[in-house]
């Protein structure tokens, strides 16, 4: 099955120390992201939506600037498996700090795409007060 790369930035009024946690901890990415979020062995963390559950390893790790998570089984040769990265950037300019989302997976529309990731960061903005 082909896959698609969904890229969006969002700007939040918080410091990366502030929105990382968020980005990075099961407790954090329960508030605003999946509805279950536990820590397994190895890097390994099981997102729960709609009572599903899906595993990803953390693959990348940068304190205060990105996390990436590999969802396991969702490739026929589990070589091209699906993806999200979350990565925090501040404006040399400006000093804001954008939230830079890359979700890799089949689902091409991008409408749908654009709809859930609002979604997702309004819940943060209303948590960090963005």
């Amino acid at each position: 099955m082909e896959k698609y790369k969904f890229v969006t930035e969002f700007e939040l009024r918080s410091s990366p120390k502030v929105l990382f946690p968020y980005i990075s901890t099961p407790s954090g990415l329960e508030q605003w992201f999946a509805e279950k979020v536990t820590v397994l062995p190895d890097h390994r963390f099981d997102f729960q939506w709609d009572g599903d559950s899906h595993i990803a390893r953390q693959t990348g790790l940068r304190i205060n600037k990105a996390v990436r998570f590999d969802f396991e089984n969702t490739s026929d040769d589990n070589l091209d498996n699906n993806h999200v990265e979350l990565k925090l950037e501040v404006s040399e300019l400006t000093q804001t700090t954008f939230l830079r989302v890359t979700d890799y997976s089949s689902n091409r529309d991008e409408r749908e795409m654009a709809s859930l990731w609002d979604g997702f960061i309004d819940n943060l903005k209303d948590i960090v007060g963005s």
